[in-house]
């Protein structure tokens, strides 16, 4: 499914998601370039995973355009997550590159499972999405979907650093 997707054109736009589920906030930002994918989680503290700590912990994992080598640090909801976004890519017949943020707060208090990821991420992409022009405003909404400021979530997210810090051939 990812094979046919980056067979087709970009989306024009910078666009954002956001959906709220058993205490997990996804949040997702879509930008106008070739497919690239990243899942970052954060585990509030008093969570499963994060029992005893006092901030939130992070877990993620991202690929290219090339893809993957290596099986993803957070396992199954990496590849849950990929499938839901590549199933909305492609009913646009549209390639983006893709980061989804999950905040995971003190009241999901047991995991379910992966298919509560793919859901939410399915039920996420079939919510219309705000647009933006370019990536600054686009920050600036996801910033306000999120909990945790925008600045953690950069220093943990390889695709944000590559949007921010890239210069692009003309």
């Amino acid at each position: 499914l990812v094979k046919e997707v980056k067979g087709y054109p970009p989306i024009n736009e910078y666009r954002v998601y956001h959906f709220k589920h058993l205490d997990n906030l996804f949040a997702a930002l879509l930008a106008p370039e070739t497919w690239s994918f990243e899942w970052i989680e954060a585990w509030f503290p008093g969570t499963v995973w994060n029992p005893a700590g006092l901030t939130a912990e992070f877990m993620g994992d991202y690929e290219g355009f090339k893809g993957r080598t290596s099986y993803p640090e957070v396992g199954g909801c990496y590849f849950s997550a990929r499938l839901a976004v590549a199933e909305a890519l492609r009913r646009e017949r549209r390639q983006a590159a893709t980061l989804i943020l999950r905040e995971i707060h003190g009241g999901y208090l047991l995991p379910v499972g992966v298919w509560n990821v793919r859901e939410s991420v399915r039920q996420m992409f079939r919510q219309p999405p705000e647009k933006y022009s370019n990536l600054r405003q686009a920050l600036e909404g996801l910033a306000g979907k999120l909990t945790i400021p925008l600045e953690k979530w950069i220093e943990k997210s390889v695709l944000l650093k590559n949007f921010l810090h890239q210069r692009k051939l003309i």
